[in-house]
C-alpha cells in the first residue's frame, strides 16, 4: 500500500531508506566475496555464524549492559522468527500469556499461529499497568493457573509509542520473580531515542535470568537482510535451536556476514546518529501537525523515539469502518484493533512517521484530519436518522 501512487502511507513500520547504510553495505558485500565466498554461499549454523555471536554479545554488552555468552543467543531470520519460535518453546496450545494492550501485531499473530491464548493488560504513558499485571497474575495464582510469559515492548512501544518508567521496570522484574513468570522483552527500537534518557533494559536487571531479550538490526541496519537474534538461558536457547533447524535450518548465511561485518566495523556508532536526527525532525513534525489539524477530543502518544505515534479518537468513531474512507481520501493507516488480540477497541489507531517525507506527513495529517471529520459528521446524521 505504501508504493500506491498518490497515496501517502502511515500504515506500514518501514524504515526510512534514507538510513540504509549503502557505501558502507557495498563496501562489506564487496569484501564478503574476496574473503568469505566460500563460507557466505554455503549452508549455515543452525545457531548463527559464532563471530557474529560474539559481535552480538559485544553489542549487548555496551548499548544494554547485557552480560551473555555466545551460545547463549540464537540468531533467527528476523525477530518475527524469534517471536514464533520463543512462543512455541514457553507455551503449548490453549495456555494463557500476557501481553501489554495494545500489543505488536507481529506478536498477535505468532501467539495466534502457536494456537496460545493471550491476555492483555492496559498501559498508560508510563507502559504496561504493573498494578494491574499483579492483580491478573494475583487471579491466576488463586484459580490454580500460571501465565507461561509475559511479552512487552519496553522501549518506544509498536504500537503504542510508550516507554516503560524504570519504576515499573522494578516492579515488573519483581513480580516475575514472585510469581515464577519469565519475561520476553522484544526490543526492535532501542537505539532510536530522540529524547530523554535511556532506562536500563529489563535483561540487565534480571537477577536469575527470567528474562529472554530479543534484538534485530532492521532499525539499524536494513530490515531486508532479516537478521534478528534472541538471547537466553542455554537451555531455553536450545530449545529454540533445534525448533529453529525445522523451520529453516539456518538463517541467510550471507546477510549473518554482512551483519557480522558491520558490527565489527563499529558502522552503526556512525550511523545510528544519523538515522536519529532524521527520525528526530519526522517525530516533531508529525506531532506539530497533530495538534494543528486533529479534533479537540483526540489524543495520542507523544515518543521519545521509536517510529510510531498511537492516536484515540472519540469512542464513535470506528477506525477500522473508517479506512476505506481514508485511503479515498490518500492516506493510509493501521486501525488499532490490528493490535488487540480480540479486536475489541476501535477507535485507536497506529500512525507511522518514519517512513514518509517530511511534507507528506503534513499533508498526510492533513487528510486523515479530514477523513475524521466526514466521519464524525456521518455519524451525527446517522444519530439524527434513528432519533426520527
Amino acid at each position: 500500500m505504501a508504493n500506491t501512487k498518490g497515496l501517502i502511507s502511515f500504515g506500514g513500520g518501514m524504515p526510512d531508506p534514507q538510513t540504509f547504510p549503502l557505501e558502507e553495505l557495498k563496501e562489506i558485500i564487496n569484501d564478503i566475496f574476496d574473503k568469505y565466498f566460500s563460507n557466505a554461499f554455503q549452508y549455515g549454523v543452525t545457531s548463527g555464524i559464532l563471530p557474529l555471536r560474539e559481535e552480538i554479545s559485544g553489542l549487548v554488552k555496551r548499548t544494554e549492559n547485557i552480560d551473555c555468552e555466545p551460545d547463549e543467543i540464537n540468531v533467527t531470520s528476523g525477530s518475527q522468527q524469534a517471536l514464533y519460535a520463543v512462543g512455541k518453546v514457553l507455551a503449548e496450545p490453549n495456555q494463557t500469556v500476557i501481553t501489554e494492550l495494545p500489543t505488536y501485531v507481529g506478536a498477535i499473530s505468532a501467539y495466534d499461529a502457536n494456537m496460545i491464548n493471550m491476555h492483555g493488560v492496559e498501559m498508560d504513558d508510563e507502559g504496561i499497568r504493573t498494578d494491574l499485571l499483579q492483580e491478573t497474575l494475583d487471579q491466576y495464582k488463586g484459580e490454580g493457573r500460571k501465565a507461561r510469559f509475559i511479552y512487552v515492548i519496553p522501549n518506544f512501544h509498536n504500537p503504542a509509542g510508550y516507554t516503560l518508567s524504570h519504576e515499573r521496570r522494578k516492579h515488573l522484574i519483581d513480580l516475575s520473580v514472585d510469581y515464577d513468570v519469565p519475561i520476553i522483552e522484544d526490543n526492535p527500537y532501542g537505539e532510536l531515542r530522540y529524547y530523554g534518557n535511556k532506562i536500563p533494559s529489563l535483561k540487565s536487571m534480571d537477577p536469575d535470568e527470567r528474562v529472554i531479550y530479543m534484538g534485530t538490526f532492521s532499525k539499524v541496519m536494513t530490515p531486508g537482510l532479516r537478521i534478528g537474534y534472541v538471547i537466553g538461558k542455554k537451555d531455553v536457547i536450545r530449545r529454540v535451536n533445534l525448533l529453529k533447524q525445522a523451520l529453516d535450518l539456518s538463517t541467510n548465511t550471507l546477510s549473518e556476514y554482512i551483519a557480522y561485518e558491520y558490527l565489527k566495523r563499529d558502522v552503526m556508532k556512525t550511523q545510528i546518529p544519523k538515522n536519529i536526527a532524521i527520525y528526530r525532525k519526522k517525530r516533531d513534525r508529525m506531532l506539530d501537525a497533530l495538534s494543528q489539524n486533529f479534533p479537540e477530543n483526540s489524543k495520542w502518544s507523544k515518543p521519545d523515539g521509536g517510529m510510531f505515534v498511537w492516536a484515540t479518537l472519540s469512542e464513535d468513531i470506528d477506525t477500522g469502518m473508517m479506512k476505506e474512507r481514508a485511503v479515498k481520501n490518500g492516506v493510509a493507516y493501521i486501525s488499532g484493533m490490528s493490535f488487540y488480540p480480540n479486536m475489541e477497541k476501535k477507535n485507536g489507531m497506529r500512525i507511522n512517521f518514519s517512513y514518509p517525507t517530511l511534507e507528506e506527513i503534513d499533508e498526510g495529517i492533513r487528510r486523515l484530519s479530514l477523513t475524521i471529520e466526514q466521519e464524525t459528521s456521518l455519524n451525527k446524521q446517522t444519530i439524527l436518522k434513528k432519533k426520527y
